[in-house]
């Protein structure tokens, strides 16, 4: 039996279905978001990889022998990444091992600008701009894409669709691969199996941006977009970054944990900010 609490819940709730059921007739696309839902997609992904909880966790701490990057920049925006993540990239930047970047997926360019510190081959592809506003997108959104990034010569913008590109047409591999393009499933496997068709060689290392929500909530759709894209036999090189949003592909032996999503926390990290002005030039 439900305690007198849990029933008076559930009758507030029953009372909601009628005003629930008005809204989703008047707009129907609100269906999606509801089978969309995080809830709904971990339903899925457990039907799926019913063996499956999380991934492995690891350390940034243990991704490199090098000097960890101090100085991290970053417009603290909607949409930036946490300064954990572009700290991940730029320690994996940093390796002896890593000469070339490839990052699916621009926006401002915070990622890639940072990486260019220490990695002059950078490529960055994003959707061409007139592609952006047939699908709608606010003309300041567009504008903004690489606002940042453009300001190193050394950057390269490609501007195509992932979905039609031919990534082979590259003619090379990269070291260092960031995946933070469009996060729904079909378009995460799509990346994911692109890339490791055409793009990796026996030492390159994969990041996919949003693999969870924040660093301790897991987003299921990506969690099994990435697991059908690599394939079965890559799996077991698949790991959660602890403190980020991304998951990693990492073929060397590494130190790992079990994921918690109610874990304690033992570190803490201290953070210096210093604001500086910043030109915005918007073609």
């Amino acid at each position: 039996m439900l305690p007198t609490g849990g029933i008076l819940n559930m009758k507030s709730k029953l009372r909601k279905i009628p005003a629930l059921i008005s809204v989703l007739l008047k707009e129907p696309y609100l269906i999606n978001l509801i089978l969309k839902s995080n809830e709904a997609a971990k339903n899925k992904f457990q039907q799926k990889y019913p063996n499956i909880v999380a991934l492995p966790q690891v350390e940034v701490k243990d991704l490199s022998d090098e000097l960890m990057p101090e100085t991290i920049e970053s417009f603290l925006m909607d949409g930036s990444s946490l300064i954990t993540d572009l700290h991940l990239l730029m320690t994996l930047a940093g390796r002896t091992a890593c000469n070339s970047y490839l990052e699916i997926g621009t926006w401002r360019g915070e990622s890639v600008y940072n990486v260019a510190k220490q990695v002059s081959d950078c490529l960055t592809i994003n959707l061409p701009k007139e592609e952006m506003r047939l699908l709608g997108f606010h003309e300041q959104y567009i504008r903004q894409h690489g606002v940042l990034s453009v300001q190193n010569k050394n950057i390269s913008h490609l501007e195509t669709n992932t979905r039609t590109f031919d990534f082979g047409s590259l003619q090379k591999k990269f070291d260092l691969i960031f995946i933070d393009g469009d996060h729904s499933y079909d378009m995460v496997r799509s990346d994911t199996e692109k890339v490791f068709k055409d793009l990796i060689k026996e030492n390159s290392v994969v990041v996919w941006h949003d693999y969870a929500y924040n660093p301790q909530k897991i987003r299921y759709e990506v969690f099994q977009a990435i697991l059908d894209g690599v394939g079965e036999e890559n799996h077991r090189h698949l790991y959660h970054v602890k403190n980020t949003m991304c998951a990693l592909f990492w073929r060397d032996e590494i130190k790992t944990s079990v994921y918690d999503a109610y874990e304690i926390p033992e570190k803490i990290y201290e953070i210096s900010l210093r604001e500086k002005a910043f030109s915005t030039v918007l073609k």
